[in-house]
């Protein structure tokens, strides 16, 4: 169910970007030839007006097909032709593939300020175990949410009060209740606690409309951030000798990480669909071929250099950039099925 939800979710992210760009471009005027839900092979369509409307058979996400696109037409008529994409203004054409990342972040907003509205479940979570350690010694890792205790304070306090006695610890991880024996240490060496975790707190009470919408907008613009950031770092790490980051996850690791945040409650996995939104956001206004924002930065260059760019040049830059992002999602996800076993 928790899979279902996160497929649901992460097509409808997809068909919401591509709506912006379809509103846009009827707003300005241009002709829209299809807007499609999921991808094909086709199962039904119809046509209303001048826009065919199709259900394709692979339901993830959507596509929106916008005339003179990609510049490749032979348009001879031409009202038909001030209505293609490439003629318009340059003010129009950012409009329209910036309102797709737009409704992304929008989206992402709405549902991080719903999570706050909705509260979440309050829980320790272990973010780091320190090698040579006792948690190290019997497997807690990070990421694991200590299932008895909702606060830091109450959790340490406990610890305390068992030092150098054996205790059981019930943790929760990626779904899979675990149980682990384990003595905290009596004495503790200098910088570390009794078992040699950092843990931080999860979870937080109901907030009122307007302090969740603005603690929403505040969220959101920490964590795309953080997500530009992340970006760097990645590319970085490709291109030099730099690992690449831990917790950096694909396709499947995602599925992973949405049975984690589904075990702890709706709250949790909204926020995750909310996170992913923001990815979106993120990863398609990056200045990088076959990304919204590569077709951006093409657009600004036209209009510094006062002419178009070459056709061809658009489509092999393109490409290339559809191949590099091809091979370094079969990349992750390579790592992401060596992970389960």
């Amino acid at each position: 169910m928790i899979i279902l939800f996160v497929v649901i979710g992460i097509s409808v992210l997809i068909l919401v970007h591509e709506l912006g760009h379809f509103i846009a471009a009827k707003y300005f005027g241009l002709l829209v030839e299809e807007f499609g839900f999921g991808f094909p092979p086709r199962i039904f369509s119809k046509k209303i007006g001048e826009t065919i409307y199709s259900f394709n058979l692979l339901p993830f996400g959507g596509y929106v097909k916008i005339y003179g696109e990609n510049r490749v037409d032979d348009v001879k008529d031409k009202e038909l032709e001030q209505r293609s994409f490439y003629a318009q203004k340059t003010w129009r054409k950012i409009i329209i593939i910036l309102a797709g990342v737009a409704m992304n972040f929008l989206l992402g907003w709405a549902i991080l300020s719903s999570v706050f509205m909705l509260g979440a479940p309050k829980a320790v979570v272990i973010s780091d175990v320190l090698p040579g350690t006792p948690a190290a010694a019997v497997g807690l890792q990070a990421g694991d949410f200590l299932a008895d205790f909702k606060s830091g304070e109450e959790f340490s306090s406990f610890i305390q009060a068992n030092r150098g006695k054996e205790i059981s610890l019930s943790v929760n991880r990626v779904g899979e209740q675990l149980s682990f024996k384990i003595t905290p240490r009596a004495e503790v060496p200098e910088g570390q606690g009794a078992l040699g975790v950092v843990f931080t707190e999860a979870g937080f009470d109901k907030k009122p409309f307007f302090e969740s919408l603005a603690l929403g907008f505040t969220a959101g613009i920490g964590i795309v951030g953080a997500i530009f950031i992340s970006l760097g770092q990645l590319l970085l790490a490709l291109f030099t000798n730099a690992p690449l980051m831990a917790n950096f996850v694909g396709p499947i690791g995602i599925f992973g990480v949405a049975n984690q945040a589904g075990s702890f409650g709706f709250a949790y996995l909204l926020q995750l669909i909310g996170l992913i939104s923001l990815n979106l956001f993120a990863l398609n206004i990056f200045p990088f071929p076959a990304l919204d924002g590569g077709r951006l930065l093409f657009i600004i260059v036209e209009k510094i250099k006062g002419s178009p760019l070459s056709p061809k040049f658009e489509r092999s830059a393109n490409a290339a950039g559809f191949i590099f992002l091809i091979f370094l999602m079969i990349a992750v996800t390579v790592r992401d099925v060596a992970r389960l076993f």
